[in-house]
């Protein structure tokens, strides 16, 4: 029976058919089977703030390429689903939200109100997150979908947050902390990125108490100086030894401080060597202040306006108290110079506005002996990385062991389940008793007891208690939850069946910027609350940038919707070119395009269309105007917007038509198909090339696949079936298949070369495959190599490719590979000349005697691909006359040119075109030397004028030879 598949291949019917097929069959469900070896992957969980982008695509395709390879493998595949509350994150842009369209700020609203309306925003983005895992095929268990604030999540935090409260891990204190003023907490060091921004250096004195003398300082924040509380100099300094233990004063504030010597803090070879001190608002100070015994004067009140400890400059924003300090200094005669410097100031990753270090009190975990168990399971093997290189960086951040600051004062995220109580000890002990749920002891300061509930008791809740207990306002970072993840989706706290078989999951796959942040904290956790490690490998993939180098966001105006990619190029295309991006580099760039919302064409993104720079494109292709992707205000409501995609998807697409049309020719080609078993030894060599090089790259494909190397996955499959199959087998296949004797023969290979192809390639190309799987199925249901066998239902749960080692035969490979570049040879000498198409020629081949032998028994080949009429071949051949040569290692080919061309046309073609190509290089080389040309043109256009430089060099080579090949002839 033949098949005749349509003549293209619908990518989005495709999608639409199979994935509601698929979810209908629940071939994604995964329950406990004690007779089946787990495979557990719990997805990194999209936070709630918005669509996902081209990164979260990239991390969830590489996630299902591993589960859907793990499953056609026979392992009970479970990949877990879900999406992260991101406490911070999502608060910030909801409050954003609110304040541009209503005015109005979260205080405002109100705390239930902002939390209503973020449960609002929540469900919208979530069901949209979920769509799009689906849309990119995400074979998770959708049954088993989390949210880190739901009941499950929720009740492992909080009984986490109380077995560490009881084991003395959690305390409350007042430290240094990076403090966002715009959003009004505290965020971790990981949350802050650091940016060189223009900035001043101003040295100013302060008068020594009981002499003349002044002591001079520098500060690039003079501000500052209300909260400083000493001056520092280096105890080898002999110009400020005889100033130690005297007094500088302060005059802003009134304040004598002492000078102290501290040789950790001050360097006496740069600046005045002398160095402000203000242990509240500077890391490096806080330190010195803890060593020397100094207050801690905080200046700052939580929205960065100054406080009352800044006497006549309270309520003043901290910048405009800065110009009034430096102005008053100035007239107190106390200013000496000011210089511009570029200044390496830290900003919060989410409000993106300068840190400030502040002193408050907050909720910390004591990292010392949670760090050591994490630090071992990685020393001792048990968690491994992938590339390896990435466990430095988690291992050196464990080894600083400081302490995690979990509060964040924030609304939306999982409350401290702790309550203040002025309470006598015998009210608290009469009213609570001995319960196992509860904990409570003094604060440091012992004014207060903090009782640590599992439950919301109403002796705490309810405000006619005796206790008269008041809940802490923080939430718990977001980082607190997603620690407990791969444990607390299986039903932790419960000893589950789910928490049994499924945990320790297989591997997490995640970014390099979050190994601090996550990673090593759910390995920490994990061990905490199970005593086993949370995953066994880690695989950490790159970060796509675009093609400037630019982190990708729709706020720059170079995000890319991976929707709007399947909307172009299909989810299988997608899919393959994010593959190929999977090196084992760090960052990879994807140059991101503009299409053109008129004609569709892909119009390249140029550096000065990010940031809304430019507001206004002309389309080279149609000529029509449009708006460069990215949130712009509509201007101009005429101007539609660009959406964003890469071309770099136009070869998954490529490459799923060039499957689809070799299946096709397979399938209208099965005319009395008999599934027979075949004898590898009886084969003849092209089929034994076959499938020498199918057990090859099927060995070489596992191998990568389990060291998660997918770009060379990917790489493998593509070179293997496009060129190796469909370019030489199949047109191999072609005269086989019209002769009787040969074809049933013929058939049979190609069912089950292409039955293998589409299973190695379903893991990364899923829709594609099945529905080429489910083509075969209607007409070669039995088949597989090297003995037929039943297909299944779905090409999901179709066995992984495995085929005899004992097939691969190095030999075999080496004659085709020579008889292929012997073809692509000849096909060079044919395009350099303009030989017609379709004009048979004659060829003579000088090779050793076994090489021309084999070549010989190959012919049949060499002549129907490469359109030879005539072949001579043998180590006694010479070169005939008027004949083009290419010289390879192991052979000479010579293409006989007389009567299929005239020399001296095709000679005076080729002046003419060598002369054209000098005149573009020498335009090429005068633009290069122009140094105003090199200075102010954008770097890429700087480097496609030397890459044209390259490719003019290039041709001008090959045209001189083949000048010369017709000045021989």
């Amino acid at each position: 029976m033949t098949l005749e598949l349509p003549k293209q291949y619908d990518p989005q019917q495709a999608q639409a058919r199979w994935l509601a097929w698929w979810l209908e069959r629940g071939y994604y469900d995964s329950d406990v089977d004690s007779q089946r070896t787990p495979f557990t992957v719990v997805i990194p969980p999209p936070n709630v703030t918005g669509a996902l982008h081209l990164g979260h695509a990239l991390n969830n395709t590489l996630q299902d390429v591993l589960v859907r390879w793990r499953r056609m493998q026979g392992y009970n595949a479970c990949w877990v689903p879900g999406t992260d509350h991101a406490g911070i994150a999502t608060q910030a842009v909801v409050e954003k939200l609110i304040l541009q369209q209503e005015g109005k700020t979260r205080h405002d609203l109100g705390r239930e109100e902002l939390v209503r309306r973020i449960w609002q925003w929540k469900d919208q983005y979530e069901a949209r997150i979920l769509s799009q895992l689906r849309e990119l095929g995400c074979s998770c268990d959708w049954r088993r979908t989390r949210f880190t604030l739901d009941p499950v999540c929720s009740r492992a935090v909080r009984e986490t947050f109380f077995r560490l409260f009881r084991a003395g891990l959690i305390y409350r204190g007042y430290r240094l902390v990076n403090w966002d003023t715009t959003l009004q907490t505290a965020v971790a060091d990981d949350e802050i990125f650091h940016e060189t921004v223009p900035g001043y250096f101003w040295t100013f004195k302060y008068p020594i108490v009981g002499t003349n003398e002044f002591i001079r300082f520098a500060t690039t924040r003079p501000e500052t100086m209300l909260g400083d509380t000493a001056v520092a100099v280096h105890p080898e300094d002999p110009r400020y030894r005889h100033l130690l233990g005297k007094k500088a004063w302060i005059p802003l504030v009134n304040r004598e401080i002492p000078i102290i010597a501290d040789a950790e803090l001050v360097d006496p070879t740069l600046g005045t060597g002398a160095v402000k001190v203000t242990p509240a608002h500077d890391f490096r100070d806080y330190e010195c202040g803890l060593r020397h015994g100094l207050p801690m004067i905080n200046i700052l009140r939580p929205d960065g306006t100054i406080n009352e400890n800044g006497g006549r400059y309270v309520g003043l924003d901290r910048y405009e108290a800065r110009q009034r300090i430096i102005e008053d200094m100035r007239q107190l005669g106390l200013f000496e110079s000011v210089e511009e410097r570029q200044i390496e100031l830290a900003h919060s990753d989410r409000s993106k506005t300068p840190i400030e270090p502040y002193l408050s009190e907050q909720w910390f975990i004591r990292m010392a002996s949670l760090a050591e168990r994490a630090i071992e399971a990685v020393e001792s093997g048990q968690i491994r990385f992938f590339p390896e290189r990435y466990a430095r960086t988690y291992l050196d951040w464990l080894r600083e062991k400081r302490d995690w600051c979990i509060s964040r004062q924030l609304w939306w995220g999982h409350r401290i389940p702790i309550w203040y109580s002025e309470a006598d000890e015998e009210l608290l002990r009469r009213t609570l008793g001995q319960r196992p749920d509860v904990v409570y002891r003094r604060d440091e300061s012992h004014s207060r007891w903090l009782i640590c509930s599992l439950n919301d008791l109403p002796e705490l809740t309810d405000p006619n208690s005796p206790l008269q207990a008041q809940q802490d306002p923080d939430v718990l970072d977001t980082w607190f939850s997603s620690a407990l993840w791969p444990h607390e989706v299986f039903g932790w706290p419960d000893d589950t069946p789910d928490l049994r078989y499924y945990y320790p999951t297989s591997v997490l796959v995640t970014s390099r910027d979050i190994i601090t942040l996550w990673v090593a904290r759910m390995v920490m956790m994990g061990l905490y609350n199970t005593g086993q490690i949370p995953f066994h490998h880690v695989y950490v993939h790159p970060k796509i940038l675009d093609g400037f180098g630019e982190t990708m966001s729709k706020s720059k105006g170079n995000g890319v919707d991976p929707l709007d990619i399947i909307a172009l190029y299909g989810t299988d295309a997608l899919r393959f070119g994010l593959c190929q991006l999977a090196t084992e580099t760090q960052d990879v760039r994807m140059p991101v395009a503009n299409v053109c919302p008129h004609c569709q064409a892909l119009v390249p993104q140029k550096q000065e269309h990010l940031y809304m720079r430019t507001r206004k494109v002309t389309c080279p292709q149609c000529k029509k105007p449009f708006r460069p992707g990215g949130p712009w205000p509509t201007e101009d409501p005429e101007l539609p917007t660009a959406r964003q995609a890469s071309e770099r998807f136009e070869i998954g697409r490529n490459f799923a038509n060039k499957l689809w049309n070799a299946a096709r020719f397979v399938l209208l080609h099965l005319d009395g198909y008999t599934p027979a078993d075949l004898v590898f030894e009886t084969l003849p060599i092209e089929d034994r090339w076959m499938l020498s090089r199918l057990s090859r790259v099927t060995e070489q494909v596992t191998r990568n696949l389990e060291s998660y190397q997918l770009a060379d996955v990917a790489r493998g499959l593509y070179d293997f079936t496009w060129s190796e199959f469909c370019d030489w087998y199949v047109e191999m296949s072609k005269t086989r298949l019209r002769e009787s004797a040969s074809r049933p023969l013929a058939q049979r290979m190609l069912v089950g070369v292409l039955d293998a192809i589409i299973r190695l390639l379903h893991p990364v190309m899923p829709f594609v495959t099945e529905s080429l799987w489910q083509a075969l199925n209607q007409c070669a249901y039995l088949r597989g190599l090297p003995q037929p066998r039943p297909a299944t239902e779905t090409i999901m749960l179709a066995p992984w490719p495995d085929f005899p080692s004992s097939w691969q035969d190095p030999q075999v490979e080496r004659l085709i590979t020579q008889m292929q570049e012997l073809v692509r040879a000849i096909r060079n000498l044919r395009s350099n000349f303009q030989v017609p198409e379709k004009a048979e020629v004659e060829v003579t081949v000088r090779a050793e005697p076994g090489l021309a032998e084999q070549f010989q028994q190959l012919r049949p080949f060499i002549t129907q691909l490469a359109r030879v009429q005539a072949f001579h071949c043998g180590p006694e051949k010479t070169r005939p006359p008027q004949a083009a040569a290419s010289v390879h290692a192991d052979f000479e080919v010579y293409l006989h040119l007389q009567g299929l061309i005239d020399i001296a046309a095709e000679t005076k073609r080729l002046q003419k075109q060598r002369l054209e190509k000098e005149r573009q290089l020498q335009n090429v080389r005068a633009k290069l030397a122009n140094d105003q040309f090199i200075s102010k043109a954008p770097a890429e256009v700087v480097q496609q004028q030397r890459q044209l430089e390259a490719d003019l060099l290039e041709q001008l080579r090959i045209l001189e030879e083949n000048l010369q090949q017709l000045q021989e002839a």
